[in-house]
């Protein structure tokens, strides 16, 4: 191809933002269509760890974040019951020194604003809902509900776990329920003893169930996650409102500080989690996903929506290597994202069994180990996740042959 390739994206989420602002710094003609009459993110807080950071840089839009984050002085596992501490990792005085960026929290309506910024409102379509997409020889044909038809080079499905994008790729693949439901609100601090809430990423481990709190929005809210198991779930949203009597009713027995902040989760939403396995592929021809259409996890590492803005900057850097065939960037484009994300999924996982150890005895070893890590490795990720934290997606892209084939080393 002797110009750059026009670019669709479904969904304007995060990532699907993500990967239009790195696009259009591509040099690349970008459209963003979605579905809903209007932007804007729903949810409360989100961890956004170095990796993340880094990426965010290369799009010129670091500041904006870290302006309107909270930067959390610690990351403390405790004890469901005693509050005791079972392991703290040093987030603002290490992660900086050792990753090159900081960590911090934001809210997900605050992070969505930034990555808006990077993006001109002329190239978003609102209300448009795609239908279907055809792959010709020289392109991909999008069709949308109100009837229009466009055309791309390339086709991203940015449009999360239920993709419309992934369903024309690969048929029909209904999310599975993991068996765990969140609890989710926010509490000015004012409304708190002073100092109630450390200025730490505080998460509670107990049988069957974790509580998070951290501030937000620069100090100026706590936002609260508590999560536990069922059996039974009927309906996925970010918006269902909840009762604060049955969130209490879950976490019956926990520390009496946790029920300081249930009672002022008004209004309270929860949602179920769920989840798709690993896929084995993303991509037919000219079309492939990012995000959650590719990759749901579990919010356990942390790592979801930063997940998705490392696959858009990637996507970005990819386009920008001079005259690019459409097919063989999103052959490297998956080459380079797709080993890296099932590793995330899984570890998300496995997390979350540790979190939610029922067994007293699997709790006493669990705890122990932490406290031998807190000894002797002092400095350590709370998550392990320093394989996460030091990605670095310039280093990756310019690690592939030509055909999309990952250099050793």
């Amino acid at each position: 191809m002797n110009r750059k390739p026009k670019v669709a994206i479904i969904g304007a989420g995060l990532g699907g933002l993500a990967a239009a602002g790195a696009i259009l710094r591509a040099g690349c003609e970008v459209t963003v269509y979605e579905q809903s009459g209007s932007l804007g993110e729903v949810g409360a807080g989100i961890n956004l760890t170095p990796n993340v950071l880094n990426a965010l840089r290369l799009l010129d839009l670091e500041a904006g974040v870290l302006e309107r984050a909270f930067h959390p002085e610690n990351h403390v596992f405790r004890d469901w019951r005693s509050g005791g501490v079972l392991f703290r990792a040093h987030v603002k005085s290490q992660y900086l020194k050792n990753y090159g960026a900081p960590a911090c929290n934001i809210h997900r309506a605050d992070l969505h604003a930034v990555l808006r910024s990077g993006v001109p409102e002329s190239v978003i379509r609102l209300e448009a809902r795609l239908t279907g997409l055809a792959q010709t020889t020289d392109g991909v044909v999008l069709d949308f509900a109100d009837g229009t038809q466009q055309q791309a080079d390339i086709v991203i499905g940015a449009d999360g776990i239920r993709s419309s994008v992934r369903r024309c790729l690969f048929g029909e693949r209904e999310p599975v329920f993991t068996g765990n439901v969140a609890w989710r609100f926010t509490v000015r601090p004012e409304d708190l003893p002073q100092g109630f809430i450390a200025p730490d990423i505080t998460n509670w481990l107990g049988p069957g169930g974790h509580v998070v709190h951290y501030y937000v929005r620069a100090g100026a809210l706590v936002n609260v996650v508590a999560i536990h198991e069922t059996d039974t779930w009927t309906e996925e949203s970010w918006a269902l409102r909840a009762d604060p009597g049955e969130l209490e009713a879950q976490f019956a027995g926990w520390n009496s500080a946790l029920f300081r902040l249930f009672e002022h989760a008004t209004p309270c939403f929860k949602w179920g989690l769920f989840d798709h396995a690993p896929l084995e592929r993303w991509t037919v021809g000219r079309a492939s996903l990012l995000g959650d259409a590719a990759h749901p996890m579990l919010p356990f590492l942390g790592a979801g929506a930063g997940m998705a803005i490392e696959d858009g900057v990637t996507l970005g850097l990819l386009l920008s290597k001079g005259d690019v065939d459409p097919v063989q960037v999103l052959r490297r484009y998956e080459a380079l994202r797709l080993a890296r994300t099932a590793r995330v999924q899984l570890g998300s996982r496995a997390r979350a069994k540790e979190n939610h150890l029922r067994s007293p005895l699997a709790r006493l070893r669990r705890n122990i180990g932490f406290r031998f890590r807190q000894w002797f490795q002092p400095d350590a990720t709370l998550h392990r996740a320093d394989w996460i934290y030091r990605y670095d997606i310039e280093r990756a892209c310019g690690g592939m042959d030509a055909d999309g084939v990952l250099k050793e080393g």
